[in-house]
């Protein structure tokens, strides 16, 4: 299988996970419908289902699906009771086949009370799986507890998307990784993957190109939000528990103030692809 990441609106994220073989594909966060129907249509793909990840205006919304449903007859998966009746109702665990693509729901309230990530692998193939995160992990980063806490949060680290394989391939529903990584700086000043990908991100920024996927190995190196028990992130916060350890975090993060960029350039019409290898 094959993603396409599809930039949209300021730092928005939608995807295409496309089954080459049949050319169908399974969007996620459609936000743009219009945007992603004229993707459709450019490379010959059929949309069999839409995958929505809570009820934030900007990942999705009920008259989208509406939109997309109208053009195609699809399977719309939701769980936030927030979207209405747009979409079948998914609960933990439970798991989708569309063609040779697997879909596994993962259920991971905090950021809203409904909000759902997606484990997505094809059986007996070589290539990494793939995570879509939503706003719950970012590159670097985790979602605002909206409508949850900090113990929701970290059962959603470790032990939902935490214990997913290693080499799961992340792709998160916003461009915040610049900002993310300067926080992680100030949380672990001496950690050099911080500074690698922190000029990394940069760079990404300056050639105008997203930073997703990251994998799930990457994030425990750098990402102080799954890296609660190291000693230099308990020092920052100054505890030791590490459900107080996130909750302190994430206070400071949503405090944070970061240092002046420049103005970004905007993704809106930016479409790259990413092979899952």
């Amino acid at each position: 299988m094959k993603v396409k990441v599809i930039s949209i609106l300021e730092d928005n994220y939608m995807y295409l996970v496309i089954e080459e073989d049949t050319k169908r594909a399974i969007a996620v966060d459609p936000a743009v419908p219009h945007r992603l129907l004229e993707i459709l249509r450019r490379e010959g793909l059929s949309l069999t289902a839409v995958l929505t990840t809570h009820h934030h205006w900007n990942p999705v919304n009920k008259s989208n699906t509406i939109a997309l449903q109208r053009v195609q007859q699809i399977c719309v998966l939701a769980n936030d009771k927030k979207e209405g009746k747009q979409g079948e109702s998914v609960v933990q665990v439970q798991r989708f086949r569309f063609g040779s693509i697997n879909v596994r729901c993962l259920f991971t309230p905090c950021h809203t009370s409904g909000h759902m990530c997606y484990f997505v692998w094809e059986d007996d193939c070589a290539d990494a799986p793939a995570v879509f995160t939503g706003d719950t992990l970012f590159v670097a980063g985790c979602g605002k507890f909206f409508e949850g806490t900090a113990e929701q949060m970290h059962r959603n680290l470790t032990e939902v998307l935490g214990s997913l394989p290693k080499d799961t391939k992340v792709f998160c529903g916003h461009e915040y990784t610049i900002k993310n990584l300067k926080f992680a700086l100030k949380v672990e000043p001496g950690n050099e993957k911080v500074k690698q990908m922190l000029s990394w991100a940069r760079a990404r920024d300056d050639d105008d190109k997203p930073t997703v996927p990251s994998t799930l190995s990457e994030e425990f190196e750098y990402n102080p939000f799954l890296r609660l028990s190291e000693e230099s992130v308990q020092t920052f916060t100054g505890k030791r528990d590490p459900i107080e350890v996130l909750r302190v975090l994430r206070k400071e993060k949503d405090n944070f103030k970061k240092p002046k960029e420049r103005a970004a350039a905007p993704h809106a019409l930016l479409a790259l692809e990413w092979g899952l290898l």
